[in-house]
C-alpha cells in the first residue's frame, strides 16, 4: 500500500506492507527518516522554513513549515517505537525552480533552517540530494527502508 505525502504534508507508518511517498519537491524539503531496528519511517514536506512569518497558518498546518513541522515528524516516529540514535535522515528538494535569480533562495533559505534544527538537535543527515533546479520525487518502503530518488525526467533511483 503507498501512503501519498502531500504538499505541507507528514506521513509516518510501521506496517511493513507500506511505502510511502512525495511528489514534486522543488524548493520544498522531503524529510525522509527511519529507524531500522523498528522499521519505522516517515516523510515530511514542508514549504517554509520558519513559522513565524505567518502563525495563524503554522497554527492551521504546522507541516508547512520547518521549524513546526520537523519535529513533529520526529515525534510521530518516536510514538511508534523509534528511538533518535537510531534513526537514519535523508534530505531531499530545496531547489530553486520558480526563482532562477535566487531572489527569494526559498530552497537554500529552507535548507539552512533544517541544518541549523538538526545542529541544535545533534542529528545526523546520512545522505542527501539537494540544490540545483530540478523537481525530486522521494519514496521510502517500510519493510527495508530503502529510499529512491526520481528528478524530473530521470529515473527512479536507489540511494
Amino acid at each position: 500500500m503507498k501512503q501519498i505525502v502531500g504538499v505541507a504534508d507528514m506521513k509516518v507508518s510501521n506496517s511493513q506492507t507500506e511505502s510511502i511517498i512525495t511528489y514534486s519537491l522543488g524548493s520544498c524539503i522531503g524529510v525522509v527518516i527511519y529507524d531500522p531496528v523498528v522499521k519505522v519511517g516517515g516523510i515530511l514536506h514542508y514549504m517554509l522554513p520558519e513559522s513565524s512569518i505567518d502563525k495563524e497558518k503554522a497554527a492551521a498546518r504546522p507541516y508547512m513549515f520547518a521549524d513546526s513541522g520537523i519535529p513533529r515528524l520526529f515525534k510521530a516516529a518516536y510514538q511508534l517505537g523509534a528511538a533518535k540514535q537510531r534513526i537514519k535522515v535523508y534530505i531531499a528538494g530545496g531547489a530553486e525552480i520558480l526563482d532562477q535569480s535566487g531572489f527569494f533562495n526559498i530552497g537554500k533559505r529552507n535548507y539552512m533552517a533544517l541544518k541549523k534544527m538538526f545542529f541544535k538537535n545533534n542529528v545526523m543527515i546520512n545522505k542527501q540530494d539537494v540544490g540545483g533546479n530540478t523537481n525530486r520525487t522521494v519514496r521510502i518502503e517500510i519493510a527495508t527502508g530503502d529510499i529512491y530518488v526520481k528528478t524530473s525526467g530521470g529515473k527512479e533511483v536507489r540511494i
